[in-house]
């Protein structure tokens, strides 16, 4: 349970308005953070809260995620009526598939063939493929080996034209559309027409989302680390804690 009274008393306000928007990354928020993505799961006690808050009158959960949609979708294990948002905001799941154009297309294909070449050898190194780009995973790699290769993304594939480049703890995205969690939120508050949104993230890639935040929105950064959020709990397990209240005072 979190202590944090003034925590408290922002969840108990936003309960009560009209229409709620609750907006969350995956890794490290609602899972814990696992050497092996794949691995991921959200801690049972936050998946019951989301479920319940998902099945309350005009409230929509939404999670908002790195991952590319398909791999946020196995790992989540969850699917409507929560909105799940993958690649940083380029994928929503109740969108159309195919949002890229011809020109993007040919782009991803020689940002993955650049990519390939680039980490090949590297050990601890992953490449993980999206649907509109891909991401350069160095958690698992020495600490030498992990600068070396992100020096080199970022020096190299990161800057070219066309490239969007987010980095993250041990990760740099690089997408061939622009996108980011915040324009995510932007989105999926102007479709529900909310009247608060919650947001919590961990990551630097979560500060976006934090940013498009205003007067009556709640956002909490889990874990450490400089943030714009107004609130901070420690970890996935007091997410449990506040998702638990959350759903709660909207019930």
């Amino acid at each position: 349970m979190t202590d944090d009274a003034a925590l408290a008393a922002a969840l108990a306000r936003v309960a009560g308005v009209p229409r709620l928007l609750v907006a969350l990354d995956f890794d490290g928020v609602l899972a814990p953070i696992v050497n092996v993505p794949s691995a991921a799961r959200p801690l049972p006690a936050s998946a019951a809260a989301l479920t319940g808050l998902a099945a309350l009158p005009s409230t929509t959960v939404a999670l908002v995620s790195g991952r590319g949609l398909d791999d946020l979708r196995a790992v989540s294990g969850f699917g409507p009526p929560l909105v799940l948002v993958g690649s940083h905001g380029g994928e929503f799941s109740d969108a159309a598939d195919g949002f890229l154009d011809d020109e993007q297309r040919r782009r991803r294909a020689d940002l993955l063939a650049e990519l390939e070449t680039l980490i090949d050898g590297e050990p601890g190194v992953a490449l993980e493929r999206k649907p509109a780009g891909a991401a350069v995973h160095v958690r698992n790699a020495a600490p030498d080996v992990a600068d070396r290769v992100l020096a080199a993304v970022r020096t190299g594939p990161a800057v070219a034209p066309g490239i969007d480049a987010i980095e993250g703890k041990a990760v740099i995205d690089l997408a061939v559309v622009e996108v980011s969690k915040g324009s995510a939120i932007d989105v999926l508050r102007a479709r529900t027409g909310a009247d608060a949104v919650i947001f919590a993230g961990d990551d630097v890639t979560d500060e976006t989302g934090f940013a498009r935040l205003g007067d009556g929105d709640v956002g909490i950064k889990v874990g450490e680390g400089p943030t714009r959020a107004g609130f901070r709990v420690a970890d996935p397990a007091a997410v449990s804690d506040v998702l638990g209240l959350l759903r709660d005072a909207r019930a």
